[in-house]
Order: C-alpha cells, then structure tokens, then sequence
C-alpha cells in the first residue's frame, strides 16, 4: 500500500508546480491568440442593428465600431486585449451594456451551485456502486449497473433533460422546468423553491457523469483487488469490509481522482446544453445568447476561462495523483 510523502519532498514539488506554471503561461498564450483570431475572422457584426435601423444614421455606427477598436488590424486588437486583461479589464459588452466581468460574476454562482451540487451527486452514485460491483463482479447487480451505467452516458444530456421535462414536468407537473433567479420567496419558501428547481437540471448532469464514472470506478477497484496485497490482508485475517475499505478503495481511488479532476472542465461545457434546456441564467446560456448576439467580449472571456479551467484542472490531476502515489516522481 502507498505511504505518505515525507516533508522532505516538498522542494521537489515546489520546483514542480513552479515549472508547470512557468509552462501554461506560453499556452494561455497561444490559446489565447487561438480564439481570439477566430472571433475576429468570424462573420457578423455586434452593432448590426444599427446598421439595419434607419433610425440610426451611419456614421454612429462607424464611430462605435472605431470607438471600440473594430476596425484595427487583428494583432493590434489581440495585444490591447491581452494588456487589459492582465489588468483585470475583461472589456464592455455591447449587448448587455455592462463591463463583462460584472455580468459574469452575476451568473456564475447559479453555475457553481448547479454544476458543484452534480458533480456531488455524481460521486455519490458512483464510489459505492462502482465499489459494490466491482465487489461482487458478474452478478446481477454487476449487469445491472453496466447496462444502466452504459444507457447513462450514451443518452446526451439535451435528450435525458426533455425526458424529464415531458415526465417530471408535463406530465406529473412536479417540477418547474424553467429556472428563475427572481423567486419572490423567503425563508424556508425561498428554499423549497430553488430546490424544486434545481432538481431537474442537477440530476440530469449529475447522473450522466455518475454513468461514466460508475464503470471507471469499478474498473479500477477490480485491478486493485486482484493485487498480491489484498490477499495478504486477508490471509492475516482482516475482515472483507476492512480490507474493502482501507487497502482497495483507497488505491483504486488514485485514478479515480484524476479522473474527477479531468471531468470538471467537461462539466462547465457539458452545461452550456443543460442550461439553455432548463433555461438556467448561468454560464452556459450567457455564452449562447452571446453567440447569437456576436457579442464577441463576452465569447472571448467565457472560451478564455473554459480553456484556463482545462489547464488548471490538469494541473491539478497531476499534481494529487503525485501526492497519492508515491511511486511517481516530480520531475
């Protein structure tokens, strides 16, 4: 079994994630220039409806699209893009009429809450069904939870989200299928509401990835409980639940770990869908509606920060995965 890392490691480790940040600072960069040439090479106009109101003349149009630097050359734009937002200046949203970090602070704690409370309930799904089946491979159980956990994440969201809405919704008229971030309620009210509503939503994406996580759980303890280890615990007369629990959950769980960590970047782009399905005022729906609108500051900022999140969230994994499992090294 795995033992702790001494303190002695933590120099190594230190130099470590100095060297891994010092690395995704040339890919932030080129990422960055990435999208930010293919929204400036994309087709559409932010003030387009200027240009098709007749009210309007010409030349207001001609100073807003100069006033906002439209009409610079693409390197000029990216450089001053990437100096204001080093400076915390994410630009103006030419829709909404409001700086773009303002309005998405203003919907990303309605896609934290969503997006945190599923990948909890996804985990909650699938560490003790995965365990049990791996446990007990090849029962009914087992059959079970494959078939269940293969229809789970073969069915996208957008198809098990309208599943729910027709049933939970329409026809049993349980639940609201549109979220509102204005409920008049308070207290205790206010509360039943939101979890009524959020229900639907929470449960679709979570589910989905507890379908893929449950048969990666239950791969990984099936490995580990085939070691030489395990039989050793036995034979020393250590109960099967102990066993279970202190020697295979805790080493299957090392992959598992990463693989939680890779899946939160998926999740954010995963509820793009689920919010515009559930009409959620999140992340998601801000990024089509801003799409639609070719309100390219704030499609920037949101592709920006998705992409930063993978980086991160790699980082992470690697990171944990060599804190659990001494046997790797930082180098």
């Amino acid at each position: 079994m795995p033992a702790a890392r001494s303190p002695a490691l933590a120099a190594p480790m230190s130099k470590y994630l100095f060297r891994r940040i010092l690395i995704l600072i040339p890919a932030l960069l080129g990422i960055s220039l990435v999208l930010f040439t293919i929204l400036a090479l994309a087709p559409g106009d932010p003030f387009e409806e200027l240009a098709t109101n007749p009210n309007v003349p010409p030349e207001v149009r001609m100073n807003l699209r100069a006033q906002f630097g439209l009409d610079d050359p693409i390197a000029v734009r990216y450089v001053r893009w990437v100096t204001a937002m080093v400076k915390g200046d994410w630009g103006f949203s030419f829709t909404s009429r409001i700086n773009v970090s303002t309005l998405i602070m203003q919907r990303l704690p309605t896609t934290l809450f969503v997006l945190g409370t599923a990948q909890l309930l996804a985990l909650l799904v699938a560490l003790p069904i995965g365990v049990y089946s791996a446990v007990r491979p090849y029962s009914i159980f087992d059959q079970l939870v494959t078939t269940f956990a293969f229809i789970g994440f073969s069915l996208p969201t957008f198809f098990t989200g309208l599943l729910f809405i027709l049933f939970f919704s329409i026809y049993l008229d349980w639940l609201p299928f549109i979220y509102r971030a204005d409920i008049s309620a308070t207290g205790w009210r206010w509360a039943w509401e939101m979890a009524r509503q959020a229900i639907m939503p929470i449960a679709v994406l979570g589910l989905f990835q507890g379908a893929s996580m449950t048969r990666f759980v239950r791969s990984a303890v099936l490995e580990v409980i085939r070691l030489d280890y395990v039989n050793t615990a036995r034979s020393k007369g250590l109960s099967e639940r102990m066993t279970i629990l202190k020697h295979v959950v805790r080493n299957a769980l090392i992959p598992v770990v990463t693989l939680v960590a890779l899946q939160i970047p998926g999740i954010f782009t995963g509820a793009v869908i689920t919010e515009q399905i559930f009409r959620v005022p999140g992340i998601g729906s801000l990024l089509i509606s801003a799409i639609l609108s070719n309100d390219t500051p704030v499609v920037m900022s949101i592709t920006f920060v998705f992409a930063a999140l993978v980086l991160l969230f790699n980082l992470i994994a690697d990171v944990v995965y060599c804190w659990l499992d001494p046997r790797i090294s930082y180098r």
